[in-house]
């Protein structure tokens, strides 16, 4: 981690791209001018940008600088293995395509409980941690989505993990079906060093309503500028990336983040003012209390989905299926699996009509499906999924 020098990172899976290709000359230019800004940090996996990423960072990163120059982050993804013996081959590939010797950082990828499963089943830790004292890598760690109580279970199972990196940003802080906040806290509990991804939640904290717009205007400062600091501004957060993918985007980042400041005061009012206009959205007012999961014979997690859905309404991004369809229905039941019994309205405090309300859930959705209801092996996994395009986008990692 010595070799770090600034904690804003070059997220790679929102890459220039043209004709389906990555547009290197472009990636060029914004890799020379994040490494002439003093930054150093570099993430990708093997899916990212269709198997592009990583070869794009050989031809414009590692065959042009050298080694000490650059830190590189790669990943353990689950829909490239099946079995123990595939993860090593799999990890030379990397090497191979990154064109390079050894990872700086090698992190277990989308950390969730049912991949987690999989992960020890196959000795994924175990093996990683040999290539590790191997030197093929020099820190281990993982990316998580999921509940808070599942990162703790990891870290409590596997204290050789080194870093965490985690969904963190002003509109998930305190959302109940991403808990970034809690899993912060989890890191925190764990000495855990945080690397952030989606700080600007996929380019939705750029393209802000006008309402929000009018709220941040006047602290001359950028919906990118304020989101990306927010993040950064934390108690242990080692590195926050941004997955950028013009040279536009990279000047104005590494702009507001080579000589990094914390919100102010000001600034943070406005990120208040601009959570509370995503709260007042159309939104179901569930406080989460969890009276109605106890008695539910489909064992639905009821709160959680109503926080997707609410999500869903504000940011209208592909996140919240993911969440879902691969987090909170996994092993729960599915909103569409409600039989109306009511038992739910019943111990309700707010009173909600809970039953036509999971109708509005599975309508959303369940009418089509943007990820499978768990990560198939053979398909690209989320964080593969290229983000609509938008001004500035929001970090990689997924």
């Amino acid at each position: 981690m010595e070799k770090i020098k600034k904690n804003f990172g070059f997220g790679c899976m929102r890459l220039p791209m043209r004709d389906g290709a990555v547009d290197t000359a472009e990636m060029c230019r914004m890799v020379d001018c994040f490494i002439e800004n003093g930054f150093n940090y570099f993430d990708t996996a093997h899916g990212y940008v269709g198997q592009k990423s990583e070869p794009a960072l050989r031809d414009c990163l590692t065959s042009r600088y050298p080694r000490d120059a650059y830190v590189l982050t790669n990943k353990l993804s689950t829909h490239f293995f099946n079995r123990e013996d595939q993860i090593r081959p799999l990890f030379e590939r990397q090497l191979a395509a990154c064109g390079v010797e050894y990872f700086d950082f090698y992190l277990m990828h989308a950390q969730s409980a049912d991949i987690f499963a999989k992960f020890k089943r196959c000795r994924a830790y175990e093996t990683a941690l040999e290539l590790m004292a191997e030197g093929k890598f020099r820190h281990f760690g993982i990316s998580f989505h999921d509940k808070a109580e599942v990162l703790e279970q990891i870290l409590t199972e596997y204290p050789q993990i080194e870093v965490v990196q985690i969904q963190f940003n002003y509109a998930d802080y305190d959302d109940p079906s991403v808990e970034s906040r809690k899993c912060y806290e989890v890191c925190r509990k764990f000495g855990k060093p945080v690397i952030v991804m989606e700080p600007a939640k996929g380019g939705n904290l750029v393209n802000l309503p006008d309402e929000a717009k009018a709220v941040i205007e006047p602290l001359g400062v950028s919906p990118a500028n304020l989101a990306i600091r927010f993040a950064a501004g934390f108690e242990g957060i080692m590195m926050v990336l941004s997955g950028m993918s013009d040279l536009d985007q990279m000047r104005e980042n590494v702009a507001f983040m080579k000589d990094f400041q914390p919100l102010s005061d000001a600034e943070r009012s406005a990120v208040e003012r601009v959570c509370a206009i995503f709260r007042s959205q159309n939104l179901i007012q569930c406080t989460a209390c969890r009276y109605c999961t106890d008695g539910c014979p489909k064992h639905i997690s009821i709160p959680d989905l109503f926080a997707c859905l609410n999500a869903k309404r504000v940011f209208h991004n592909w996140n919240t299926d993911y969440y879902y369809n691969n987090v909170h229905t996994v092993r729960n039941g599915k909103a569409s699996d409600c039989i109306r019994c009511g038992k739910c309205e019943a111990v309700c405090p707010q009173h909600l009509p809970i039953r036509d309300l999971l109708a509005d859930v599975a309508a959303e959705f369940e009418k089509k499906r943007s990820f499978p209801a768990a990560p198939s092996e053979m398909s690209p996994p989320a964080e593969t999924k290229p983000a609509p395009p938008s001004r500035n986008g929001g970090a990689s990692g997924y």
